[in-house]
């Protein structure tokens, strides 16, 4: 297992948690110290690359270097995803939301569903969000590049469905308020689930090769409100993404 993000939140917690079951897990991030902390505490199953998804020609290298290492890929987990970034002017911190949660995820995406065709089976997880059910006044970017992924992976699920030449599995992770960086200090949270609960449920569902995964459970009636609410309602609302 790979995991794209894995120096904080539910990336971190994901890694301690597969190899406490067993897998080999690679992780990647920018800050290096964590890097070097997991492996540093998760010994020989660890293994890491710095990678800035940003970075796209780089960041694939770094992949299929790891890929290498480690000796191949079942699973990759696309966790990385920022909500917000400091910058001079709101044009360069909604640019940079994008650069991350779209074209980074893409750049990744793409990679590994080639990897996957040719190897003829895998499994790509993709975090999205709750946030990818409707537009949020608060986090405008977020919430569209959330919805992107969500859309993304289920055109690509179709894809893989329609093919009897490989069986590639596509996981659309929904998290809701998750302990972590991003949430931390937010106002107007609710149900905000522990880190290692949602990461449990989560672990559950890929190993259970789930289309969609909601974390932690409770939000799955959430979503299930979102989607029959109507437009001219939410359209009225300033939902906290």
């Amino acid at each position: 297992m790979i995991i794209i993000g894995a120096t904080s939140g539910i990336g971190e917690s994901l890694a301690r948690q597969a190899v406490d079951k067993g897998y080999l897990v690679g992780g990647t991030g920018r800050r290096t110290d964590r890097l070097e902390s997991l492996r540093q505490e998760l010994g020989d199953s660890f293994f890491f690359r710095k990678m800035d998804v940003t970075i796209f020609d780089e960041a694939s290298r770094e992949l299929h270097d790891l890929i290498e290492e480690m000796g191949g890929m079942d699973i990759i987990v696309l966790n990385s995803g920022i909500s917000n970034y400091p910058s001079n002017s709101i044009n360069e911190m909604e640019q940079m939301v994008i650069d991350v949660n779209v074209k980074g995820f893409v750049n990744l995406f793409v990679d590994a569903f080639q990897y996957f065709r040719t190897q003829r089976s895998g499994q790509i997880v993709g975090v999205s969000s709750i946030a990818s059910l409707f537009g949020s006044s608060r986090a405008a970017p977020y919430s569209a590049s959330k919805a992107f992924i969500s859309n993304y992976m289920q055109a690509y699920r179709q894809r893989s469905n329609a093919s009897d030449n490989f069986d590639i599995t596509i996981t659309d992770v929904k998290p809701g308020f998750v302990e972590s960086e991003i949430t931390d200090g937010k106002p107007g949270m609710f149900w905000v689930g522990k880190t290692d609960k949602a990461v449990r449920q989560m672990l559950y569902d890929i190993e259970k090769r789930k289309s969609y995964s909601y974390i932690t459970r409770r939000w799955r009636l959430i979503a299930w409100l979102i989607k029959m609410t109507p437009n001219w309602v939410l359209d009225r609302l300033n939902i906290s993404a």
